[in-house]
């Protein structure tokens, strides 16, 4: 990690390989169209799983460095709101109940942290899975590969009070790892307005997500958000996997090898599938982000806008 003192309105990228994504480039491009003049994006590189001083040497730095902004935060939310939360002078709702945050931020001298993902993913998802979906297919579920910070936030935008009536009828969760299963578990007992069924499986070994999705039916949305692909090579299934036929198939990725969004463009044609990358997700991840760190508001034709200029640089 490289943390000096910024001698300019600054923005971090809390990640893995953040000088492969896109915004380093697009940022200096949406800073002109937001009026942020003299302000600049600056990537942290953090390996997965690190120990949790790494994490709270990068919230302390950011809180107490006058024109250090706020910040991103992705593949490492969990980790590291388990190992700085006690830093930040204020948690949004979300923060508190999912027990992770994707952006840190400043206002009125106080440090605040916040869980963007639940609205993001929901914006992304309303962008290819129509509406009152889930009434009109009832044999389809939700298939979602991953228990980190993004499948949690799947699931609560799943269980909102407003789309009573148009629930999923099955949620399933596959995770190589039990402690983070155990966790989404707990999380979503907790939200379970009822009328949803939920199915976990443990799943570390290769061909086992491929046999979980068997078990999805017509029409399912497979969604694949374990991270390989991305800052990992690779996918969570095989290439045996069959996909349901007209599945809606979601890589919440738009970076990598992109694994997955292969292997489901494969099978595109004869199994009838909707293949959705995650350029929608990285503009809505990005741009709630941005304005709670500048406080300004993104909406509407400014949105449009920053798509505009983001895809100029890398969109598939």
């Amino acid at each position: 990690m490289n943390l000096e003192k910024a001698t300019q309105p600054t923005m971090y990228f809390i990640g893995v390989t953040t000088g492969k994504s896109s915004i380093m480039k697009v940022f200096p491009e949406w800073a002109r169209a937001l009026g942020l003049e003299n302000t600049v994006m600056k990537g942290i590189n953090i390996a997965i799983h690190a120990e949790p001083e790494v994490y709270e040497e990068v919230v302390d730095f950011i809180k107490n460095d006058e024109l250090s902004a706020g910040a991103l935060v992705t593949t490492h939310k969990i980790d590291l709101y388990n190992a700085a939360k006690d830093t930040f002078d204020y948690l949004d709702p979300y923060a508190l109940k999912f027990g992770e945050l994707s952006s840190i931020s400043k206002k009125d001298g106080k440090l605040c942290g916040h869980a963007k993902d639940p609205i993001s993913s929901g914006l992304a998802l309303e962008e290819f899975v129509p509406a009152h979906y889930w009434k009109n297919h009832r044999e389809a579920g939700v298939l979602i590969m991953g228990a980190g910070g993004s499948a949690i936030s799947m699931c609560s935008y799943f269980m909102r009070k407003e789309f009573a009536g148009n629930y999923p009828s099955k949620i399933v969760i596959a995770n190589r790892s039990k402690l983070r299963l155990d966790e989404i578990k707990r999380i979503n007992a907790d939200l379970d307005p009822g009328g949803i069924e939920f199915d976990y499986y443990l799943t570390p070994e290769a061909g086992q997500n491929d046999a979980v999705m068997d078990m999805m039916g017509e029409g399912s949305l497979i969604i694949n958000a374990t991270g390989l692909g991305k800052d990992r090579p690779g996918s969570p299934l095989t290439d045996k996997a069959v996909f349901p036929e007209n599945a809606l198939v979601w890589e919440i990725n738009y970076r990598g090898d992109l694994g997955f969004l292969h292997q489901a463009e494969k099978q595109q044609s004869s199994r009838n599938l909707v293949v959705e990358d995650g350029w929608m997700y990285f503009i809505y991840g990005w741009t709630q982000v941005i304005s709670e760190v500048f406080h300004v508001p993104i909406e509407g034709e400014t949105l449009s806008e920053l798509d505009r200029i983001a895809a100029k640089f890398n969109h598939r």
